[in-house]
């Protein structure tokens, strides 16, 4: 019987996928530290520009309402701030946990890739055409308010908050389910008493992403809370400031004081935001680990 010989030399078919998959892994690495540079650029650009006009004044004082004074902060703009995102996530989170229970837990599958469907579509919607439909829904023949803003903003957010709940509802392990049937529990008493307690960091950790990109939304807050004075209140009832729209409109001033007020703004925006971010991916992390053990 003759016998077949094995050669160890490489044959150019394996020399050639070797190299394709090099440049494979280069191209991949280059693209991950082309996004890590862009962060770090607009961090740094946000910084050397912001970081001077953050003073004790900044953060406790409105703007300057003289046309010789100068200095001012933003105190308005940031209760205005947490007025509008706190309305939009009193409307947007119960009502996108709800949604994602129900599609998770109770809907049949034809719903679910309905309502799948229709929150991809909405959660691709420029949020200047969500301004345009709540500015014609609510705004025009009445007056803007922080509550007309809450609520183009909770637009903003409900797909991404029943999104992401639905991704972690679907983490839960279904011998959870199992065991409470067995025990005789009723479906809604095990959604309450089981899953939500198993699943509410990683739901929570969704809506605080959500509210993280809501806060730096400024195209809604045109056409719904733009005609802000420089007086600080909480009723959401009126038009209030925020930190977008004043970036927006320091911004456009000639005034280069004014300009490094918007830096600054932008920077305690940005702060907020990153902030908000990471302390969720570790909630997020932490919540994974919980469900797969």
């Amino acid at each position: 019987m003759e016998r077949v010989g094995f050669s160890l030399t490489p044959t150019p078919q394996l020399r050639r996928r070797k190299v394709v998959n090099l440049l494979v892994e280069v191209l991949m690495l280059v693209a991950a530290l082309a996004a890590i540079a862009v962060l770090a650029l607009v961090v740094a650009s946000v910084v050397s520009r912001g970081h001077g006009a953050l003073t004790k004044d900044f953060f406790t004082k409105g703007p300057a309402v003289g046309f010789l004074e100068t200095g001012g902060g933003i105190a308005n703009s940031i209760v205005g701030t947490i007025v509008i995102v706190g309305c939009a996530s009193v409307f947007s989170v119960p009502l996108g946990i709800l949604i994602a229970i129900y599609t998770s837990e109770f809907a049949p599958r034809e719903v679910r890739r309905f309502v799948g469907f229709v929150l991809d579509v909405l959660n691709g919607l420029p949020s200047i055409v969500i301004g345009i439909f709540i500015f014609g829904l609510l705004v025009l023949g009445h007056t803007q308010s922080a509550l007309a803003a809450g609520v183009a903003l909770a637009i903003i957010m409900l797909p991404l908050i029943a999104r992401s709940a639905q991704e972690v509802l679907a983490l839960v392990p279904a011998s959870l389910r199992e065991a409470s049937f067995a025990l005789g529990v009723s479906r809604w008493r095990t959604v309450l008493g089981v899953i939500l307690p198993t699943s509410l960091g990683g739901i929570l950790t969704g809506a605080t992403l959500a509210v993280a990109r809501a806060a730096g939304e400024t195209a809604p807050l045109l056409f719904t809370c733009a005609l802000t004075t420089t007086q600080t209140s909480w009723d959401p009832r009126q038009a209030l400031q925020s930190i977008p729209l004043t970036i927006f409109e320091d911004l456009e001033q000639p005034d280069p004081a004014l300009h490094t007020q918007a830096w600054g703004a932008a920077l305690v925006l940005m702060g907020f935001v990153l902030v908000v971010s990471i302390l969720s991916k570790v909630a997020l992390a932490r919540s994974r680990r919980k469900l797969s053990r």
